[in-house]
């Protein structure tokens, strides 16, 4: 993905919510056609009503399974050397649903294969920590980190390889991150 020129990455972008949106309306048609088949059955005694309503809601499932499975697919994506470490969940009031089951909305990978050890100090390695986030196209952000791993430190670096200590944070002893990194 960060390979792609701007215009190509826009292309892509408009074609996949092309396609989500053309799974959108078939997922209604075919709901709605659910709804017909009702009012069939039951000699047209089942009201009118209950077709633009099983559309609606034909679609509206269709969208919450792809929001609630796309944690599932992405990992299931990920090669064996990464292991996530993180993830954040949404309760959502314009989603009532995410309050009775909290949909996971991004997630944090730590890259074994990235992960060095100091020269110096067995204890502190470095690696690369990639975020996923949940979008109509999947946003990937990945970032260096050192990990003190006798002090639990957790440290990002910037681009120039300096280390931000103003986002310096300490990891508990069960963090998935620690236990991934220095066990």
């Amino acid at each position: 993905m960060g390979f792609l020129s701007e215009e190509a990455h826009f292309f892509k972008e408009v074609i996949i919510m092309f396609w989500t949106f053309v799974a959108t309306v078939f997922s209604g048609l075919g709901a709605a056609g659910i709804a017909l088949g009702i009012r069939a059955i039951t000699a047209k005694r089942a009201p009118k009503w209950i077709i633009p309503v099983f559309a609606g809601l034909g679609m509206l499932a269709y969208l919450i399974q792809g929001e609630y499975t796309w944690f599932e697919h992405k990992k299931s994506q990920l090669p064996p050397e990464a292991v996530v470490v993180g993830q954040e969940q949404l309760k959502n009031p314009l989603r009532p649903w995410t309050y009775l089951v909290p949909q996971v909305t991004s997630f944090t990978v730590l890259d074994t294969n990235s992960l060095e050890s100091s020269p110096n100090n067995r204890d502190i390695h470095m690696f690369y920590l990639y975020r996923f986030e949940q979008s109509y196209t999947d946003a990937v952000s990945k970032q260096i980190h050192l990990l003190n791993c006798a002090s639990k430190e957790l440290v990002p670096l910037d681009d120039s390889g300096a280390p931000q200590v103003e986002r310096l944070r300490t990891l508990a002893d069960d963090d998935r991150l620690f236990l991934a990194a220095c066990i």
